[in-house]
């Protein structure tokens, strides 16, 4: 039914004598690498490292530089706050924003300057290329929304009044606060008058809630600027995932959209370095949030667009332009990683096609950002299923990687390596599904375990080697668990079409897929058939709630975090209407009737039999909490061994470092107790 291929290089790196084994304390002690930049002359790497204090219950962010050449890390900032929005300027000199404020220092960390001081701070800093200018974003507020905004007699008054869509996003309540690009000019850090780009406009930029520096770029001259916004409002804004990227003119304070017809997410635009060019990555379809990514490049002296990926059968991410212009690096998952591939631009770059794209590394593992590039080497930062992120060179044009940054090795040299094994499973509709397998890492094949299938989230989001500090799969495994986690219908990585086949379908091949996967695996001798688990988030959360009524009695025990139990009372909560339009479909409408019977997990409640851990956050407005407390009401009433486990302050994920460690606690606590 499969043919296994074994990951050589991996298997041999454990069979390496006994240790300790990964835990949720020892998780919670590793250092997070966040590359930063690298030093205007191409010698010095700066990079982040985030340490979690449990005992207080917060964390903080410090710098470090290291020789690109390899050597000694150097701490550069100790100061509380956490540094961000790094920048390279002239030599060995560097910028950064520390409590909202613009600072520089040399890259040793010596004559560190807080250079601005503006009331009220700014966000996602940057200073123009000819140091003229400062752009930042801050909150404005346009519309009304408070009892007080409408009243003013009653300042005490405790409510929101909303006549459109939108009222809350993600974790947030809409209070009438917009994000707005700001500029100002800039003199060695006397910043004028700010002027807001986007006055009265109710559109947010960066957009909301994870875009950040990388919605707002100088062009080279320094003569206007670059910003990405979803110019929707209300229940436009809701059902629409058209952004665009606008151009706004320093001297006649006119602003243009330079992507104006292209219907989908258009974002992350890149100057080459010449600027003559502009690249962005698109999609085409307006409110398909998982959409083939393509990478389009404007010719500035004509307007003209090319799509230099449309026949490349895959979705790019994070585009990077090489120093001499004449290629383009993106990431893209391929087949259960994420690797780092070039397109080699034409002298016509309207030439330029599939057939120039080249994947450049090669392995298992998920290079998941850039730094910066000196000569050949290229700086990415990398993790795979058993290290957490750290810093790469990638030298060019072969691919081969050297380590550069090693922070977390005095952990993982006293830790017990995971066995990783990438196995091809025969689908119910003869398809060849990637599944990753993850050992314990004192494996004993002639030794009997208890096996969780996992059930990925998005549900266009990729199982490759990523490292999770929540789903963690080292940590899962080195509590004695075999962990099984398919590639299913919906992922990226496996063409265009098996990546978008999931859509309208959530609960029928993308489960069966996942049954294929388990009872595959269940063959092997050293799986206990007798004690077999799933798991899963968001999507994964729906999985395990649907395969619950539908499992026949394969599994012995659920979690399900954040998950959709009733499709019908999701589609009234939700927030981004877009993605429940393409995906499910709105209940009232004929044509989405099977998502909302077949497919709804809440209707095969009469086949629950099962114990479940039921997790939900409070604050989750992606999933809201009726979600999680109706399957918990029903485990209940129906007398199936149930918990919930609520975090009133959490959004769709758990990020405080002490109530993620009650949740691992809870998590394996639960498995113990069922499995």
């Amino acid at each position: 039914m499969y043919k296994p291929f074994l990951l050589t290089g991996l298997l041999i790196s454990t069979m390496t004598m006994a240790q300790d084994k990964m835990t949720p304390e020892l998780l919670w002690q590793l250092g997070r690498v966040s590359g930063e930049a690298l030093t205007a002359d191409g010698k010095t790497v700066i990079y982040g490292v985030t340490q979690y204090n449990i005992a207080e219950n917060k964390s903080e962010k410090n710098l470090y530089a290291i020789p690109l050449a390899g050597g000694e890390a150097k701490q550069i900032t100790q100061q509380p706050g956490g540094e961000n929005g790094i920048a390279a300027l002239q030599g060995q000199q560097i910028g950064y924003s520390l409590k909202d404020q613009w600072w520089e220092m040399n890259a040793d960390g010596t004559n560190a300057v807080q250079k601005t001081n503006v009331e009220g701070g700014m966000q996602n800093i940057r200073i123009s290329p000819d140091g003229k200018h400062i752009l930042f974003s801050k909150e404005v507020k346009i519309k009304k929304v408070s009892g007080s905004d409408f009243y003013p007699d009653l300042p005490k008054s405790n409510v929101q009044i909303y006549d459109n869509l939108n009222y809350r996003h993600w974790d947030t309540w809409e209070d009438g606060n917009f994000q707005h690009v700001f500029y100002a000019t800039y003199d060695n850090g006397q910043v004028g008058t700010p002027v807001d780009i986007m006055e009265g406009e109710p559109y947010d930029a960066p957009q909301m809630p994870f875009g950040g520096a990388e919605d707002m770029i100088w062009a080279p001259d320094g003569k206007s600027i670059l910003y990405v916004c979803k110019k929707k409002f209300g229940k436009d804004y809701a059902t629409s995932t058209n952004t665009d990227i606008y151009e706004y003119n320093l001297e006649t304070r006119s602003t243009r959209n330079l992507s104006e017809g292209m219907m989908g997410y258009d974002v992350s635009p890149v100057f080459s370095p010449d600027g003559k060019h502009l690249a962005w990555t698109s999609m085409a379809q307006d409110g398909f949030e998982a959409d083939k990514n393509d990478v389009v490049v404007m010719e500035r002296s004509s307007d003209k667009i090319t799509n230099l990926t449309k026949d490349w059968d895959g979705t790019a991410s994070a585009i990077r332009w090489s120093l001499d212009g004449k290629q383009l690096f993106f990431l893209a998952v391929i087949k259960g990683t994420e690797q780092l591939l070039e397109i080699n631009l034409q002298k016509d770059i309207a030439a330029t096609t599939a057939k120039h794209i080249r994947q450049v590394t090669t392995g298992d593992f998920d290079i998941t950002g850039f730094v910066g590039q000196a000569g050949n080497t290229l700086v990415v930062s990398r993790q795979d299923m058993n290290h957490a992120t750290e810093l790469f060179t990638v030298s060019l044009p072969k691919g081969s990687l050297q380590p550069l940054t090693t922070v977390n090795k005095a952990v993982y040299d006293k830790t017990g390596m995971c066995k990783i094994e990438k196995r091809w499973i025969k689908t119910t509709d003869n398809k060849e599904m990637l599944t990753w397998v993850i050992y314990p890492p004192d494996f004993d094949p002639a030794k009997k375990y208890p096996t969780l299938l996992y059930c990925q989230g998005g549900p266009q989001a990729a199982v490759s080697q990523f490292y999770s500090y929540r789903w963690n799969f080292q940590l899962i495994a080195s509590q004695g668990y075999i962990v099984v986690a398919p590639n299913r219908r919906g992922m990226p990585g496996h063409g265009v079409e098996w990546n978008a086949s999931i859509s309208k379908d959530w609960g029928g091949q993308p489960i069966r897929d996942y049954l294929s996967a388990i009872d595959a695996v269940s063959q092997e001798p050293y799986v206990d058939k007798s004690r077999l688990g799933a798991v899963g988030a968001s999507y994964g959360g729906y999985s395990v709630y649907m395969l619950a009524g539908v499992h026949n009695n394969r599994f012995k025990t659920f979690i399900a975090h954040d998950g959709l139990f009733d499709l019908k009372s999701w589609y009234g909560t939700t927030e981004e209407m877009w993605f429940a339009n393409w995906d499910i479909g709105a209940p009232w409408e004929a044509a989405n009737a099977k998502s909302h019977q077949e497919f709804n997990p809440s209707n095969y409640a009469n086949k629950w039999n099962t114990p479940i851990l039921i997790v939900q956050g409070g604050i989750d407005f992606r999933v809201g909490i009726e979600q999680g407390l109706q399957a918990f009401q029903l485990a209940q009433l129906k007398g199936i061994k149930s918990k919930l486990l609520y975090f009133p302050e959490e959004n769709h994920w758990v990020l405080r470092a002490q109530n993620a460690l009650v949740w691992q606690r809870e998590f394996f606590s639960w498995l113990k107790e069922t499995l």
